[in-house]
């Protein structure tokens, strides 16, 4: 072998070695960057004529597991739907309140506790039904109700809003993520042309893969011209040999009504495709889910305990009646002339003066109208009285004289399949108003002050005296009736998840703030188990494909060690070329 041979052999050592080194050091400076895989500098022995020549590197390449990484990219997509749930069923719980006994009214801010509180000013107004003190503190009470039903009404669907939001934010990342690997499908593709390595190429393309399963559950390979080919669940194209983006509309405004498939929420397009549905995990699955299910479900049971309450309390007070009387009274229920009336039994309708002493009435048998337009003509009969159905479709009924007030016993009035009482039916006394918990209120007038709690009642005697005072202040029998529709067992039917049930408001909502509260616990333990199975498989890739410092350091010595012996055998030969351009010259 010459010594030309020996020289070539070593310098390419010194430069594979240089190569080595660079390789080694790229390693060591990007250990904590994320995505970032360890390199290798493969080499080869170079053979000319059979004999060897020397060394050459093959290229740069880093080894990543697929399995790993396929089964971290399942992972990113669990804990990103995990995460999701976790913060906005932590959201969902904080609008309920924290919760205590349902009998303390000194602590806590659950709706359970609210109803306690309503309850305890009945009490006490029971035992004192003149005072106006107490019957201020039941008002005030009630308000706190229906408050309190109405904000975390609005609160769930601001939450919704929230979700609709987080979709095209979302649906945005997920976009950038698609080109991004477009783009550097392309890039490899170049590089690898070129002769170049593309480890690092793939190590970005990869982080952008990781990255758009946090946000939705895909399905990808590699073809075999070294794109990354990337699809939703079912097989939709988001990238194959272009990115193809999603495309999402928010709602402006967003109430209970506000639904996906029937008005209201868009859907996720791609390729002119709703992709809503194969949507299932990842940060965008989860909010599909909240904001069409979870929270939908949670306004579904506030809706059912604000309509029992409504109903509840409502029967009651129509029941009822203030002393004084009102100079009219008008319905909630929408209705007209012609509708029909399915009705029986009687109502009594009076008229009273301010002090409650009579001056006419008229049991009406129910029975012989057959539509509300004859009701009303029957009403116009009494004398004292006049009725009619106002521009809002409310039947409206007024006591004709000055100073005097109508009152409506119930007596054994059965209207509508419901069978509910006159008053009631029509709404022409409710305590409060509502269409879900939405919009549930104290009637204007009580809370404002301009009308009294109804806690008289029109008296039932089988025949009444002109003069005599027909309207009972027995507030304390008022009182104790609200008190007991409250405290009483009522029938909540199954709704958003919860099994149909008996027993008090407060019971009722206990299990309500309950449910959510177990819900949150569960997205919570979810959410560990997601997070430490993801850091499993992160930790699983890192060790089989990362950098380790200590082997990277070890190695940088070895190859050090290596360029010095490459260097010392150059000095070497160069020292025998010299000594032989002596020989040659001395001779």
């Amino acid at each position: 072998m010459s010594l030309n041979i020996a020289r070539s052999i070593a310098f390419s050592g010194l430069a594979a070695t240089q190569v080595q080194i660079s390789v080694t050091s790229a390693n060591i400076s990007n250990a904590d960057t994320t995505g970032y895989t360890k390199k290798t500098a493969g080499q080869a022995s170079s053979v000319t004529g059979g004999v060897g020549t020397g060394v050459t590197v093959t290229g740069i390449t880093s080894s990543v597991d697929k399995l790993l990484l396929k089964s971290l990219i399942a992972a990113n997509s669990d804990l990103g739907a995990a995460g999701t749930t976790n913060s906005y069923l932590t959201s969902l719980q904080q609008l309920y309140g924290s919760s205590t006994s349902a009998t303390s009214t000194s602590t806590g801010t659950s709706l359970a506790n609210t109803l306690a509180s309503l309850e305890s000013a009945l009490s006490s107004l029971a035992s004192t039904p003149t005072s106006s003190a107490l019957q201020s503190n039941v008002v005030d009470a009630l308000d706190g109700v229906t408050s309190q039903l109405r904000e975390t009404s609005s609160g769930i669907q601001k939450l919704r809003s929230n979700a609709d939001q987080d979709i095209a934010s979302a649906v945005g990342s997920v976009n950038d993520d698609v080109q991004k690997i477009a783009d550097l499908n392309a890039a490899i593709k170049q590089a690898a042309a070129a002769g170049q390595s593309t480890a690092d190429l793939e190590d970005k393309r990869n982080t952008a893969l990781q990255d758009l399963s946090s946000q939705m559950n895909v399905s990808y390979y590699t073809a075999s011209n070294g794109d990354l080919q990337v699809y939703t669940a079912t097989g939709q194209a988001l990238v194959d040999s272009t990115a193809h983006p999603l495309s999402y509309t928010t709602t402006a405004s967003v109430s209970a009504a506000t639904n996906y498939g029937s008005g209201g929420f868009s859907g996720i397009m791609l390729n002119g495709v709703d992709v809503t549905s194969q949507i299932t995990s990842g940060k965008i699955g989860a909010l599909v889910a909240l904001r069409d299910q979870t929270l939908p479900a949670a306004q579904s049971q506030l809706d059912e305990l604000a309509q029992q309450f409504v109903v509840s309390l409502n029967a009651v007070s129509n029941g009822q009646t203030t002393l004084p009387a009102p100079a009219s009274l008008t319905g909630t229920a929408t209705v007209s002339s012609a509708d029909a009336l399915s009705a029986t039994g009687s109502v009594r309708l009076a008229v009273t003066d301010s002090s409650g002493k009579l001056i006419s009435y008229s049991d009406l048998d129910l029975s012989s109208y057959t539509s509300v337009g004859d009701l009303v003509n029957a009403i116009n009969g009494v004398s004292g009285l006049s009725a009619s159905i106002d521009s809002s479709g409310h039947l409206k009924i007024a006591a004709t004289a000055s100073n005097t007030g109508v009152s409506i016993g119930e007596l054994t009035s059965s209207v509508g399949s419901a069978g509910e009482g006159f008053s009631d039916c029509f709404g022409l006394n409710d305590l409060v108003t509502a269409t879900g918990a939405s919009d549930i209120a104290v009637r204007s007038d009580i809370l404002s002050g301009k009308s009294s709690l109804s806690l008289a009642t029109l008296s039932s005697a089988a025949a009444l005296t002109t003069g005599s005072s027909v309207l009972s202040s027995d507030g304390a029998s008022a009182a104790n009736a609200l008190y007991d529709v409250l405290t009483g067992s009522t029938s909540f039917k199954a709704v958003g998840g919860l099994a149909a049930v008996t027993g008090s408001f407060a019971d009722i909502a206990s299990t309500i703030v309950s449910s959510v509260s177990g819900k949150a616990s569960q997205a919570s333990s979810t959410y560990s188990a997601k997070e430490a199975a993801q850091s499993t498989y992160a930790n699983s890739l890192s060790s089989q494909s990362g950098v380790n410092l200590d082997e990277e350091s070890a190695r940088l010595s070895e190859l050090q060690n290596k360029y010095t012996a490459a260097s010392q055998l150059i000095q070497a030969i160069n020292a025998m070329f010299t000594a032989l351009v002596s020989a040659v010259s001395s001779t």
